[in-house]
């Protein structure tokens, strides 16, 4: 296992991160962690070298409002002496916060069912702008002060989903000691993107990544364009290895998470992160990765940059949402995906649907991309009708 140090706070951690968002369940249900597998995997992962396990109050549960079983399971599965041997990672639901007295609440219940007296890095979960400005009033600096003060954490971080001027704010607002964002081949201009991990590590702070696998979406089923590029590469990997390599490639990068459901992945995600030490990537390597980009790339439906410049809607629809889904579906149908791609589609609101457009064209005219919107519109309703 490789370590790296993690910004200011001068800890080494393992360049692999378990992720306990995606555990193995019984019979479908989220809420039922398949444990005899599941720590398995975990404890098998901190004796080859792991020592940051992440989760959070919501995984393995029923919705964003309530306590999943993912932190009770971690604290059991961290007896025996494991808890020990890692930096346990977990997360204030930033939602849910309504008083300056919730944010002790929940870090209160966190301790207990984490069966922990510290929680080493403590991460605000999943900013926006709209969450920050409630916890900025409601005084998240000083909870977080107090905490670290009165032991029950050791550093504080953010996690975050948002626009990159929103992400540098964050980072300047408060003296933070690392942060989490989605990064992966795909990603490096989403939300905080490349120049936000550039910022955030220029300002000392220890950089963790999500979804380095996309959810999964770059590694299994994949158009036969992009496995036809990683098999005439030299270097025979698969396409999860190429992934993590990639983003293990950035020496600012101090610990991917990974999300692993069996235990093979874990076996293949460990022997990688022995091997990926920083700047390893050759020109030739890096090259297909750019390859494989462009075919994803070329693949875009729409050159929406989600500027909301549309927004609202008159009619209510939500322009760069189903544009999202839009791009999200040409980028990774295959005959084997196409269901599940067009299924996903359904989490938009009907009121919001691309359907609803009455085509007045008001959106056209503030649209600096030069979209035909209405006519994509048009064929988003189509497609997923």
């Amino acid at each position: 296992m490789l370590f790296r140090t993690f910004g200011k706070t001068n800890e080494k951690v393992s360049v692999l991160g378990f992720g306990c968002m995606r555990l193995p369940i019984i019979d479908g249900d989220t809420t039922k962690i398949d444990e005899e597998k599941a720590v398995e995997m975990i404890r098998y992962a901190i004796d080859e070298g792991v020592n940051y396990v992440d989760t959070a109050y919501p995984y393995h549960g029923t919705g964003m409002g309530n306590g999943g079983e993912s932190e009770p399971f971690v604290g059991r599965a961290l007896k025996d002496g494991y808890r020990e041997k890692v930096n346990l990672a977990t997360k204030l639901p930033s939602w849910a916060i309504k008083t300056r007295e919730d944010m002790d609440k929940y870090l209160n219940v966190q301790l207990e069912r984490l069966q922990t007296d510290t929680i080493d890095f403590y991460l605000v979960h999943a900013l926006n702008a709209e969450t920050w400005e409630n916890l900025k009033k409601l005084g998240i600096s000083e909870f977080l002060e107090s905490a670290i003060k009165d032991g029950r954490i050791r550093y504080a971080g953010f996690s975050f989903h948002d626009k990159l001027e929103v992400f540098k704010d964050i980072v300047d607002y408060y003296d933070w000691s690392f942060c989490q964002i989605q990064y992966n081949y795909l990603d490096e201009n989403f939300q905080a993107g490349i120049e936000g991990l550039e910022y955030a590590a220029d300002r000392d702070l220890g950089i963790v990544i999500m979804e380095p696998l996309r959810g999964g979406k770059i590694v299994k089923n994949l158009p036969s364009e992009v496995m036809e590029l990683f098999d005439r590469a030299e270097a025979k990997r698969s396409p999860a290895e190429w992934a993590l390599r990639w983003i293990w490639n950035h020496p600012k990068v101090s610990v991917i998470l990974s999300g692993m459901s069996i235990m093979d992945d874990v076996i293949e995600n460990i022997k990688v992160a022995g091997e990926a030490l920083p700047n390893s990537l050759t020109e030739k390597e890096l090259t297909t990765i750019s390859d494989v980009k462009k075919v994803f790339n070329d693949r875009i439906k729409v050159n929406c940059t989600a500027c909301e410049y549309c927004m609202p809607c008159p009619a209510g629809v939500n322009i760069p949402k189903n544009f999202a889904y839009y791009n999200e579906y040409s980028l990774f149908v295959t005959p084997e995906r196409e269901k599940e791609l067009k299924s996903a589609y359904r989490l938009i609101g009907e009121k919001e649907r691309a359907d609803r457009c009455a085509s007045c064209g008001e959106c056209e005219s503030h649209c600096p991309q030069a979209i035909k919107i209405r006519q994509e519109l048009k064929n988003i309703a189509e497609l997923f009708a």
